[in-house]
Parts: structure tokens; C-alpha cells; sequence
């Protein structure tokens, strides 16, 4: 064998790999399942955050809806407290009527009208109208809502009243989580919950 020959065969299987590499480069067989799979993770990320930013945003309306809904039939005469009519609604049952209310996106649990752990609600007259409440009453230290000084207590004919309305609003999309959240319990490193508030004031109508 001559050493032409000879070194034609030994560079062979380098010619081979190289075709075989330049065949592999030219091949475009699963590209697209490639892309798919890189571009799967972010683009439904995407999605759900618009849908969950979506959902909230309807969430609002309904208890803004829900809120003006009430704060009427208390001011109409259709819902009382302690005035011994058949109209008269104790706090538990106002709580679950405003839960009826708000049904359609947002339950309430089997025991949320009594024991509250999501919905809170502050129902009261106020005398003196330079005191109605302006502010989302917070937790030292926190974020959180404070609920202590709520209570149900409205008032009769011609006295003026507020409503306020709170809700928890879960949020499940971590991409979305820290741009709508508001609420911190003390001790937590990240705001977990959006709170949805809705308040409405009004002079109940004379009898």
C-alpha cells in the first residue's frame, strides 16, 4: 500500500463524522417541538397571570356591585337591625345574604357568615359625619387588616350609614403575585393576598 493510499484511508472516517455532523446541522426534524418546550413554561405563565389579573379585576366589580346592592336595601328599609320587624337581620344573616350575593366568583365558606376568615364586613351609623371611615384599618407591623373595630350596628330611618366591604382574594400565579398583592401578614416574607375593598355611604330613607 502506497502512503497515498495510506492516508487517504485513515482520513476516511474523518470525512465521514463530518458529514455525518454537517447532516445532523441541516436537519430540522423536532425544532419545532424544541421551541415548544422552551417557550412552553413562560408563554402559559403568561396566560394564567392574565386570566388570574383578569378574574380579580371582575372580582372587584362584583363586590363593589354586591356592596351598593345592600348598602340600598338598608337604606330602603328592606334590611333592618333590632327595630322588631320582619325585616330585621341579625348580623350572621346579613353576612350570608351578602355572600349569596357574591356567589358567582367568590364562596364563601359553610361557616363564613359566622366566623369570618376572608369576608369582613363593617356595618355601622355614624353620628358624627366629620368621622366616617376613610382608611383601611392595618395591623401594627403589617399589612394585614386589622378587623377588631368592625361591627354591624346600622342605624334607622334618616340616620346616616356606611358599609364597608373587604374580601381576601387569594392569588395563585406567582408571575402576577408580586404586582397585586397588598396584604402581609406580620411575620411573612411576601404578601400573599390581593384585599378587595368596596365601601358605600348613604342616609337611609325616612319612614
Amino acid at each position: 500500500m502506497s502512503i497515498e493510499q495510506a492516508i487517504e484511508r485513515a482520513s476516511e472516517p474523518d470525512i465521514r463524522r463530518k458529514g455525518l455532523l454537517r447532516r445532523f446541522i441541516r436537519n430540522r426534524k423536532g425544532t419545532t417541538s424544541i421551541e415548544f418546550a422552551i417557550l412552553a413554561l413562560p408563554f402559559f405563565l403568561v396566560i394564567f397571570a392574565s386570566l388570574e389579573t383578569f378574574a380579580a379585576f371582575y372580582g372587584d366589580q362584583l363586590l363593589a356591585n354586591a356592596t351598593e346592592t345592600m348598602a340600598r336595601k338598608v337604606r330602603t328599609g328592606q334590611i333592618t337591625f333590632q327595630r322588631g320587624k320582619a325585616t330585621d337581620m341579625t348580623q350572621a344573616q346579613f353576612r350570608q345574604a351578602f355572600c349569596n350575593e357574591i356567589s358567582i366568583l367568590m364562596k364563601c365558606s359553610a361557616t363564613e357568615a359566622v366566623q369570618p376568615s376572608q369576608f369582613y364586613l363593617d356595618v355601622r351609623a355614624v353620628t358624627d359625619l366629620s368621622k366616617f371611615p376613610v382608611n383601611i384599618p392595618r395591623k401594627a407591623g403589617s399589612t394585614d387588616i386589622d378587623t377588631t373595630g368592625f361591627k354591624f350596628a346600622p342605624g334607622g330611618p334618616g340616620s346616616f350609614n356606611v358599609v364597608r366591604a373587604y374580601y381576601r382574594w387569594s392569588v395563585i400565579t406567582d408571575l402576577v403575585r408580586p404586582f397585586v398583592t397588598n396584604l402581609r401578614p406580620a411575620g411573612a416574607s411576601m404578601p400573599k393576598d390581593y384585599l378587595m375593598v368596596a365601601t358605600a355611604t348613604f342616609r337611609n330613607e325616612n319612614e
